[in-house]
C-alpha cells in the first residue's frame, strides 16, 4: 500500500515539474481580471460507510494583482450508510492575497465568511483558507485548494467551535479574463 502512495506521489511531482519547466504562460492576474472557478472533491471515511462529495463554483475580481475579492457557493452531500443522506450549501464571501512567485505558480492566502443551510437549519460559518494556481496556459489554471470552516449561531459561539469545524481540499480548474496591464514579459 505505501508503494502505492510513493508512486502517486512520484506522478504528482512529476507532472508539476513537467509543467513548471514548460514554455512559461503569461496569464497571471491583473487589476480589473474576473475570475471562475469550478473545483470538486470527494472523501470516504476508512472503516465506515459514509462518503462525502463537495462542489465549488466561485467568481472573484482582482483589486490589484495580488488581491482578490469573490464571492463562493459551494454544495456538500454526504452519502450515509442505512440513514437519510444529508446535504448543505454554503455561500461565502471571500478575500485572497495572491503571491506572484513566478509566471506559473500562484499560492495564495484567504479569509471567508458566510453562512451554511440545508432544508432544516441555517448557520454561519468563517474560517482560513490558502492553495496554489498552476498556470497551464495563458489565463487558464488548475487550482489546489484547502479552506477550514467552522460554523456558529453567533460571534460568540465562533470562539468555543474552532476545533469542531469541516476541513475541505478541492482540486479545481479556473480561467482569468479582462482587466489591464502587463501580465508578464514575452
Amino acid at each position: 500500500m505505501k508503494n502505492i502512495h510513493f508512486s502517486c506521489l512520484a506522478i504528482v511531482y512529476a507532472v508539476v515539474f513537467f509543467l513548471v519547466g514548460l514554455n512559461p504562460v503569461y496569464g497571471l492576474p491583473v487589476g480589473g481580471d474576473s475570475e471562475v472557478l469550478v473545483s470538486g472533491g470527494a472523501s470516504h471515511s476508512q472503516g465506515s460507510d459514509t462518503g462525502n462529495f463537495n462542489a465549488d463554483l466561485s467568481y472573484g475580481y482582482y483589486l490589484s494583482p495580488g488581491w482578490q475579492i469573490g464571492f463562493r457557493q459551494a454544495l456538500d452531500y454526504n452519502f450515509i450508510d442505512d440513514a437519510p443522506d444529508a446535504w448543505q450549501a454554503t455561500t461565502t464571501p471571500f478575500l485572497h492575497y495572491n503571491f506572484r512567485i513566478t509566471n506559473v505558480l500562484v499560492p495564495y492566502l484567504g479569509i471567508h465568511g458566510g453562512i451554511v443551510w440545508n432544508d432544516r437549519d441555517i448557520t454561519g460559518t468563517m474560517g482560513p483558507s490558502a492553495g496554489l494556481k498552476l498556470f497551464v496556459a495563458d489565463q487558464t489554471f488548475v487550482n489546489i485548494g484547502y479552506r477550514y470552516s467552522w460554523f456558529f449561531h453567533s460571534f460568540e459561539a465562533a470562539r468555543d467551535n474552532r476545533t469542531h469545524g469541516n476541513h475541505v481540499v478541492n482540486i479545481g480548474l479556473g480561467y482569468v479574463w479582462g482587466g489591464s496591464g502587463d501580465r508578464g514579459i514575452k
